[in-house]
């Protein structure tokens, strides 16, 4: 099979510390080794307010998860994410070309850079 980059974006309820919420992540990320996927990154968005009450909670623990694999890998991370009450909602995305080369500048600080150049550019002028 192809192998496609993937991004995740899960939700971990607000009621955990800081080692269960890590926990968490840490059980998702090996599931996606335990699967041969290769984890390309995991970002922590930290405690946000959700648009919306979900289960009476409006914060939640942001992660997101970028990672490349086979199709099923999806179908078994979102079985994982369904069979835990820690995770509130999650969203997959399959990454095309354009979304990876964005990734993989944003990762690396290009995009800060190119910003911090025009702006002084503009000064100088």
């Amino acid at each position: 099979m192809e192998q496609r980059n993937y991004e995740t974006v899960f939700i971990v309820t607000p009621v955990l510390n800081e080692s269960q919420v890590q926990e968490t992540v840490e059980k998702f990320t090996q599931v996606l080794k335990e699967n041969s996927a290769a984890l390309l990154s995991t970002e922590a968005w930290g405690l946000r307010k959700l648009a919306y009450p979900i289960q009476k909670k409006s914060t939640g623990y942001y992660f997101c998860l970028s990672y490349t694999g086979e199709g099923n890998i999806v179908d078994v991370l979102e079985l994982a994410f369904r069979r835990d009450e820690r995770i509130i909602r999650f969203l997959t995305t399959v990454l095309d070309k354009h979304a990876v080369e964005y990734n993989n500048r944003r990762r690396n600080g290009e995009m800060n850079q190119q910003k911090a150049a025009k702006e002084t550019e503009a000064v100088a002028q």
